[in-house]
């Protein structure tokens, strides 16, 4: 295969959500062939563009079928953005486009956590507000599936900003829009996790909102310590099941949050109940009272409960927030929290 060839197919790959091919934007630096070994030179000044235009070339079937080896370099070694990091006495304000910034945490996983705050961002929707939500669960990113786009890949816009996805009258923004495949591991080091997050905050074309509600992940490590230094954030919201393993770790985080200078705007016991759809019981499956029981002892307001429902699951899974159904009753559970909210 000669270099006109070669370039005929290049020719294919469109820089993300522009009409325009890598070889017409001038993209290409040169290519390198010999004994069944490709190598294209690449010089993009956006490293994400250039990893996703990479895979996309290796996986050509029509470069593959005559080269063993693909290998795509970028010529342009990409300028280190400065991170000067602020404290929790004297934060960074990363999110000037935000009117309120609310974090949604947990002590532990498994309780329930980005169903929680992918309700409460359509909820806060609903009410006419402009909202953004912030995946900064890097390891376990949830976000997408809730909000029925994880089939969607990272798009750039003419200034070279990233587009956030889009549903529910919701901008979305996670690590699990980046990945290759679902299943993509990410065994990353934290300081690697907080630089994206950071770059999540300052690369992504946000526009003005309102509210910018970040999911964190659960326990108390860097990346809630990187937001409370990088961010104003207004509060912070602890989700808990009222399972006794749920309720000790969740207190860590109440604590943490406290001593970082950032106010806890109260907790949701999650999973608090279940009733059964045929006799119309309540089990309290996890426990009694736990939940209000914390609030009482650490002085943060209870925001309220929320049922362990199959309704729930189910249109989570599927990609559709409950609050956004028909269903009154389930759509009160977060309503509430959030009139609460907005009304602090």
């Amino acid at each position: 295969m000669n270099n006109q060839e070669i370039l005929d197919i290049l020719k294919g790959f469109k820089y993300p959500n522009l009409d325009k091919n890598i070889i017409d934007l001038a993209l290409l630096d040169k290519l390198e062939s010999k004994d069944k070994v490709l190598n294209i030179y690449l010089k993009l000044t956006n490293v994400q563009v250039f990893e996703l235009l990479s895979v996309e070339i290796k996986k050509s079937p029509k470069l593959q079928s005559a080269f063993k080896e693909i290998h795509v370099f970028n010529t342009i070694s990409s300028p280190k953005k400065s991170i000067n990091y602020g404290s929790t006495a004297t934060p960074n304000n990363r999110a000037p486009y935000a009117k309120n910034i609310i974090a949604i945490s947990s002590g532990k996983g498994g309780v329930g956590k980005s169903t929680v705050a992918a309700n409460l961002a359509v909820s806060l929707a609903q009410e006419g507000f402009s909202v953004g939500i912030l995946d900064a669960d890097v390891y376990g990113p949830n976000i997408p599936r809730l909000f029925g786009v994880e089939n969607e890949s990272l798009r750039w816009n003419e200034n070279d900003k990233i587009i956030p996805s889009f549903n529910y009258g919701v901008k979305i923004m996670s690590v699990g829009l980046t990945t290759p495949r679902a299943d993509t591991p990410l065994v990353w080091r934290s300081s690697v996790a907080v630089s994206a997050l950071i770059q999540f905050l300052e690369d992504v074309d946000w526009g003005e909102l309102d509210y910018l509600v970040i999911d964190m992940p659960p326990g108390t490590g860097d990346v809630q310590l990187t937001m409370a230094q990088e961010l104003h954030l207004n509060c912070a919201i602890l989700v808990t099941t009222p399972q006794a393993s749920s309720i000790d770790d969740v207190s860590r985080a109440i604590v943490m949050f406290q001593e970082v200078g950032v106010k806890v705007c109260g907790l949701i016991e999650n999973m608090s109940y279940f009733i059964a759809p045929d006799t119309n019981k309540r089990y309290d499956i996890f426990g009694t009272n736990m939940g209000e029981n914390l609030s009482l002892k650490y002085n943060i307001e209870f925001l309220g409960q929320i049922p362990l429902s199959i309704d729930i699951r189910e249109h989570c899974d599927m990609g559709k927030p409950p609050v956004t159904l028909k269903n009154s009753a389930i759509k009160e559970y977060y309503k509430s929290i959030v009139a609460k909210i907005v009304n602090s």
